[in-house]
C-alpha cells in the first residue's frame, strides 16, 4: 500500500474542536467522537483546525491547521523550523507555562505510578532557554534529490534530516554554523560517509566529532583542518565506537566545565556524558547540597556518578563519599578529576547499576546520605540495596518523572521513606524533557 493510498483513508480535516490539556510528549489533547486525539502545536483551552497525520484503534494523531482562539500562553516560535525540526516541540508556550506544565507532569507521574504527593514543591530551577545546549548529537545526510549535504536535528516523526540554516537553543559557537557545517562536509568527498557530528561546547572550548565511517582523503583532512584552524573549534574524528575518537585539529585539547560555586573544575573528553544545559546544572549541584543537608562526618554513596559531577561538590562538604558508575572511562576520568581539584575523601568504582550490586563490598559499607542520578531507566536494580543500607536521606535525581515515580513508590510505600520534596529543572526548555528532583527521608 502507497503512503499516497494511506493518506486518502485519513479522515477528512476537522475545522474546530477545543484542547483539554497537555499530553506528556506536548501534544494538545483533545476528544473527538469519543475517541481521543493528540495534535501537534495545540495548547490547553484553544480552539483549533486540525489534520489528521495518522488513526489507531484507541486513539488518532494530528497537526493543527489553524488557531481560532489561542491560549493566553501562546508565543510566536522563534525559531523558523519550529514544527518541522523534531528538535522542540514547545517553542509556541510562554517558557513559565512550560515549568508549570512540566511541574503537573511531575506531580501527575508521582500520583497515578506511585500513588504519592511531596510533603513540599521545591521552586523551579530556571536559566536562559535560547543558545543553552552545550551537548547534542547532528545528523548529517547528503540528499542527492536536493544536491547538497544537511545537518540538523531529524524532522517530527521522521527519519529525514531538517533542512536548517542555524538553531536557537544550540550554543552558539554551533548553533549559528549549521548552514557552514553543511556546507564544509558538502566539499569532502567523504560527503556521503559522515553520519553523525556530536557536539560538546565546554568552557575551555567547542569540540566537534566527525563520524567518519572510512578513512578520509588527505584532501577532506586538509579542508577539516582548515575550518578547525578558521574557527577555533576544536575537531575530532571518530572512525568506529567512541574509543576511537582521535583529535584532528589543534595538537592538544583539554576540555573543561566549572561549577564555580562548588569551586569544582571537570575535564572531559567530547564524547564523554555530560549535562547539556551548564546554567541549570549549576544550580543542580547547589540544590543537591542543600537537600542532603550534609556534615563532615557523614558517609555518602553516591551511585551513577558518571564524571564525578556532584561527587566531588558533595566531597568538599562531607567526610567521605563513595562514587559508582558502570562506564570504566568515566570512573576513570572521575579518579583524574578528583585529583585535579584536590580531594582526598572521594573513592570510586565501576559497577553494572542495572545488575543487583548488594554483593560489593562498597555496598556493605554503612551510608548516611545516597545520591542517585539514574538514566531513564531508573534506579530499579539499586532499589535493594537501599533497603538494606537505609541512609538517613536519599536525594533522587531524575531525567524521567515515570521512573521516579515507580522507584519512589518502593521507597514510601516498601521502605517507609517519606517523600520530602520534589520539583523540576528546566534542563531542556521548548521540550517536552521533564527533569526533577526528589527527596526522601527515613520515617
Amino acid at each position: 500500500m502507497s503512503k499516497r493510498t494511506r493518506r486518502q483513508r485519513l479522515p477528512a480535516p476537522c475545522e474546530r474542536i477545543t484542547i483539554e490539556s497537555l499530553a506528556h510528549d506536548s501534544r494538545g489533547v483533545a476528544h473527538r467522537d469519543g475517541k481521543a486525539v493528540f495534535i501537534d502545536g495545540a495548547l490547553p483551552g484553544e480552539e483549533v483546525g486540525f489534520e489528521y497525520l495518522a488513526t489507531h484503534r484507541k486513539h488518532d494523531e494530528g497537526r493543527v491547521t489553524a488557531v481560532h482562539r489561542p491560549s493566553p500562553e501562546r508565543v510566536e516560535p522563534k525559531c523558523p523550523y519550529f514544527g518541522v525540526c523534531g528538535g522542540c516541540s514547545l517553542q509556541h508556550m510562554a517558557a513559565a507555562a512550560q515549568i508549570r506544565s512540566k511541574q503537573q507532569v511531575l506531580l501527575d507521574n508521582l500520583q497515578h505510578i506511585g500513588k504519592l504527593s511531596p510533603a513540599a514543591l521545591l521552586a523551579p530551577l530556571t536559566g536562559p532557554v535560547w543558545g543553552y545546549r552545550t551537548k547534542a548529537r547532528l545528523g548529517v545526510r547528503h540528499v542527492i534529490k536536493k544536491g547538497r549535504v544537511l545537518v540538523g536535528f531529524r524532522e517530527q516523526r521522521s527519519a529525514f534530516i531538517t533542512d536548517l540554516e542555524g538553531c536557537e537553543v544550540l550554543h552558539p559557537s554551533v548553533g549559528g554554523r549549521i548552514g557552514e557545517l553543511a556546507q564544509l562536509i558538502d566539499q569532502l568527498n567523504a560527503r556521503a560517509r559522515i553520519p553523525q557530528i556530536e557536539v560538546a561546547v565546554a568552557e575551555s572550548a567547542t569540540a566537534l566529532v566527525f563520524r567518519n565511517l572510512d578513512p578520509l582523503e588527505a584532501a577532506d583532512l586538509d579542508r577539516l583542518t582548515e575550518f578547525a584552524a578558521n574557527t577555533g573549534i576544536h575537531v575530532y574524528l571518530q572512525p568506529a565506537g567512541p574509543d576511537s575518537v582521535q583529535l584532528l585539529w589543534p595538537d592538544e585539547s583539554t576540555l573543561i566545565y566549572r561549577l564555580p560555586d562548588q569551586a569544582i573544575e571537570i575535564e572531559f573528553r567530547p564524547t564523554d556524558f555530560t549535562q547539556v544545559n551548564p546554567y541549570i546544572n549549576g544550580q543542580i549541584a547547589e540544590r543537591v547540597l542543600e537537600l542532603l543537608d550534609l556534615a563532615d562526618t557523614q558517609r555518602v554513596l553516591d551511585l551513577f556518578c558518571g564524571l564525578g559531577n556532584f561527587t566531588l561538590p558533595v566531597a568538599r562538604r562531607a567526610g567521605q563519599v563513595t562514587g559508582v558508575e558502570g562506564d570504566a572511562g568515566l570512573v576513570s576520568r572521575a579518579r583524574e578529576n578528583a585529583h585535579r581539584n584536590g580531594i582526598h575523601n572521594a573513592t570510586f568504582h565501576t559497577a553494572d547499576l542495572a545488575e543487583r550490586v548488594t554483593e560489593a563490598a562498597w555496598a556493605g559499607v554503612a551510608y548516611d546520605r545516597v545520591l542517585l542520578d539514574p538514566p531513564r531507566s531508573g534506579a530499579a536494580a539499586v532499589m535493594d540495596l537501599l533497603g538494606n543500607i537505609r541512609p538517613e536521606r536519599i536525594v533522587y535525581v531524575s531525567c524521567h518523572p515515570g521512573s521516579l515515580a515507580r522507584d519512589a513508590d518502593r521507597l514510601v510505600n516498601e521502605f517507609g521513606y517519606r517523600l520530602q520534596a520534589a520539583g523540576v529543572m528546566d534542563m531542556f526548555p521548548h521540550t517536552a524533557h521533564v527533569e526533577s528532583i526528589a527527596l526522601f527521608e527515613s520515617a
